[in-house]
């Protein structure tokens, strides 16, 4: 009797941890699902409208992911509203560029509101002008509406040094100006032409989109920057605010579900993809937030790398100091 019993016991014993093993592996499941549609974005699975909030931070550059998730929400029926948090001194003028053009796409399908944090300069700022009502912090740094070419020049280093660098080209005005020749006036009339047509550009922008005339504003065609409170005076924000304010309105005046939640969408190639960003992911899913943090911490390389920008750049501060 005693061995029968224990015999039963040990067959419930089994079931149980098959049980609870085939529970652990479709939680699995179904967090390697959330993360393949997107990460964060568990709302358009329930049905829920959602708001998509998308970061913008460091360097602007020109990003094949950033763009294709953008048309990603600009599809995805769950998305009601979107946020852009911008927090970036700027970056390349043709990453502003790309990132003006997709944003502006993207605003044609749902309303996208700017919240801009401690800087939205220059590169920065022309993603704010793409979508449809811009929020600042009173001490926001936003503006420097302008564009900079930079080279070092080496010539007098490398002459003290006794070395030369010898060249071969098709043409007079082929890599000029040059760091290893000193600037001649041809080579600095091509770069000034450039700047020239990329600040042209810029402020169209700024005008089309802001509706305002930039002479009118003292300093915006000399690339000053601007407080959040000067460039509301300025109308080149439209409230003062954080995202309380950009989520409200999107909801009381654009019409977003007063009940759709904020969902955190990322480039593919970013937290929610990959090997620790889907640790991190189930790490969240089984056992919450601060698993998710730690997992993150712990898989991560979280060393910083200096990024060099070739090109026409609109940034405030461009050196990485």
């Amino acid at each position: 009797m005693l061995e029968t019993e224990t015999v039963l016991d040990r067959r419930r014993l089994r079931r149980s941890v098959s049980i609870w093993r085939g529970a652990g592996l479709a939680a699995i499941a179904i967090a390697l699902g959330a993360l393949t549609l997107g990460g964060d974005k568990l709302a358009s699975l329930a049905g829920e409208k959602q708001i998509a909030r998308i970061t913008i931070e460091g360097t602007v550059t020109e990003d094949r992911d950033q763009l294709k998730m953008l048309k990603d929400i600009a599809d995805d029926s769950s998305v009601a509203g979107v946020l852009l948090f911008v927090n970036s001194p700027g970056g390349t003028t043709t990453g502003g560029e790309a990132l003006y053009e997709g944003l502006r796409a993207l605003a044609k399908k749902k309303p996208v509101v700017a919240q801009f944090g401690t800087v939205a300069a220059s590169a920065a700022y022309i993603a704010g002008l793409a979508t449809d009502h811009i929020v600042a912090r009173g001490n926001s740094i936003t503006g420097s509406v302008g564009v900079i070419v930079q080279w070092p020049e080496f010539v007098q280093l490398l002459d003290k040094l006794g070395v030369k660098v010898n060249e071969v080209k098709s043409g007079p005005l082929k890599a000029s100006p040059s760091p290893f020749e000193p600037l001649d006036d041809a080579s600095k009339k091509v770069a000034e032409d450039m700047v020239a047509d990329g600040f042209k550009w810029f402020i169209g922008l700024v005008e089309t989109r802001r509706g305002v005339k930039a002479s009118d504003i003292p300093g915006l065609l000399d690339g000053r920057i601007f407080s959040g409170r000067e460039a509301l005076q300025a109308k080149l924000v439209d409230q003062i605010g954080g995202e309380d304010e950009a989520v409200s309105w999107l909801k009381d005046t654009k019409g977003v579900p007063q009940d759709a939640k904020i969902t955190d969408w990322k480039p593919g190639n970013s937290s929610s993809y990959g090997f620790a960003g889907m640790s991190a992911g189930i790490a969240g899913w089984l056992f919450g937030p601060s698993a998710a943090d730690a997992a993150n911490f712990l898989l991560r390389d979280r060393t910083i790398s200096t990024l060099g920008l070739d090109g026409l750049l609109s940034v405030w501060h461009p050196s990485d100091k």
